[in-house]
């Protein structure tokens, strides 16, 4: 069987790139961008290139590194795309990886997308009913489809009559033959921004990929923003309603890289004033602070700060064990943190530990952990997460388990501190948090995972009067 360490994390589901230049190995540079954005999605990638007449697409599945081993697409363009995949719609098989390619009347396409449509059934659905024929399971051929089947003239207008059927969170790298286009959902859920490269260039889910290629972060994309850029230049347009503007408060959290800066807001910031408040409102002492890594380390040095009680390497990570690995027997389970992680005997043992992770799904990992550190000479362990507890699934890109598998849905906090066996457990408040993002507009997020309020408006809460979906 196969052991994901990542279990009792939130996943994103992938990650997207694009670049234009006359200058520049664009095919290369796309790789290079794809590998900055590897923490997006493991489960496979791909890339896009055209000449201006002609599309070769090569995709797998695997690790970026994997996938293009034995070389990158070999025709020479100005164009391309690219695209990291965990999968959220859609099964994790070949087919279902990206960018996809099509042709239609109008020429070539190729798109990949990041996010999710709450709505892609229905629209499947008529779809085939008008005689549309997909390939894949995900959500994304909805998007291609709707394109290919526009009647507008212009590629700009069948994006916008398309995207005008479409609701949930999505950002999407579109290329023609000779057009890039990048697009964000009127809500803003994912990010996406624009970059400057040698006259050319660059579009990406986060800055880090920027920074990767050596272009220069221009500006983000704006939510309901869709920039279409050719040998003309750049052009933007705006594109549907004007609706409430609710980036993903995980980006900050967990799901982006923290050198990474999103809606002028660096991640690193952020997750070190987490920090700081989850120590102002735990008001705990111990020996030293340590984190779960690497994900709950900028937030662990923001406590240490904060308190002055001394941040210590108490957990090593093994950076050579991948996403997953077999583990033959069942009874062996346990052993998959210890492959991944390992306690410092000589920096815990005789120590009270505050321990700061980013977030807690399921619980099993935590327990695991707080249990290795106890046999390592722990004397306590006091978990503290940077985050408020996760009661509710997302619907909008990110593959968070069924209601009744969120801990915190079904637990209180004492009772979730007793599962996973520590002697004490703190979260920080959703107003923690919100003060902790200062260059966002708090109303501006999405904070659905901890509330309950949908901003796209499709999933109703039952215990808040909804009766449309009911949470499994």
């Amino acid at each position: 069987m196969y052991y994901d360490f990542r279990a009792d994390k939130l996943r994103e589901e992938c990650g997207v790139f694009g670049i234009f230049s006359r200058h520049d190995d664009v095919a290369l540079n796309t790789y290079w961008g794809l590998y900055a954005l590897q923490h997006r999605g493991q489960e496979s990638a791909g890339i896009t290139v055209t000449d201006g007449s002609e599309m070769e697409v090569q995709r797998g599945m695997g690790l970026v590194g994997e996938v293009f081993r034995r070389g990158l697409p070999s025709l020479r363009g100005h164009i391309a795309i690219g695209h990291v995949r965990y999968s959220t719609t859609g099964s994790s098989l070949l087919a279902n990886t990206q960018p996809l390619l099509v042709t239609y009347s109008g020429g070539h396409i190729s798109l990949a997308h990041n996010g999710n449509l709450t709505n892609a059934r229905e629209l499947r659905q008529a779809l085939e009913k008008q005689g549309s024929v997909f390939q894949t399971s995900m959500d994304s051929e909805v998007i291609v489809n709707l394109i290919a089947r526009s009647s507008q003239a212009t590629i700009e207008d069948k994006i916008k009559e398309s995207l005008a059927r479409i609701e949930g969170a999505y950002c999407l790298v579109i290329m023609t033959e000779d057009k890039l286009i990048g697009v964000r959902d009127p809500h803003g859920f994912r990010p996406l921004c624009l970059g400057r490269l040698n006259g050319g260039w660059v579009i990406a889910s986060e800055s880090c990929a920027l920074d990767t290629v050596g272009a220069e972060l221009v500006r983000d994309i704006e939510p309901g923003e869709m920039v279409v850029i050719s040998d003309a230049g750049v052009k933007s347009e705006r594109f549907g309603r004007e609706d409430r503007k609710a980036l993903c408060v995980f980006e900050y959290i967990y799901f982006a890289r923290p050198d990474s800066v999103i809606d002028r807001q660096s991640v690193y910031e952020a997750r070190f004033r987490m920090g700081r408040q989850l120590a102002r409102e735990s008001g705990l002492v111990a020996d030293i602070v340590i984190s779960v890594p690497d994900s709950g380390t900028t937030a662990a040095l923001g406590f240490s700060h904060e308190t002055g009680i001394p941040y210590a390497e108490g957990l090593i990570k093994n950076r050579y064990i991948g996403r997953t690995f077999i583990q033959p027997e069942q009874k062996k389970r346990d052993l998959g943190v210890r492959m991944k992680l390992n306690a410092v005997r000589h920096i815990v043992q005789g120590k009270s530990i505050i321990m700061v992770d980013d977030s807690i799904v399921r619980g099993t990992t935590s327990g695991k952990i707080v249990r290795m550190l106890k046999e390592a000479g722990a004397v306590a362990v006091h978990m503290c997460v940077s985050s408020p507890p996760i009661g509710f699934p997302c619907y909008y890109g990110i593959d968070t388990a069924v209601r009744k598998e969120l801990i915190a849905a079904t637990k209180q906090v004492e009772e979730i501190r007793q599962f996973i066996g520590a002697d004490s457990l703190h979260y920080l408040s959703l107003d923690g948090l919100k003060q902790s993002i200062t260059n966002v507009d708090s109303d501006a997020m999405c904070y659905a995972c901890f509330n309950c309020d949908y901003p796209a408006g499709t999933p109703t809460c039952a215990a808040a009067g909804g009766n449309k979906y009911v949470f499994e």
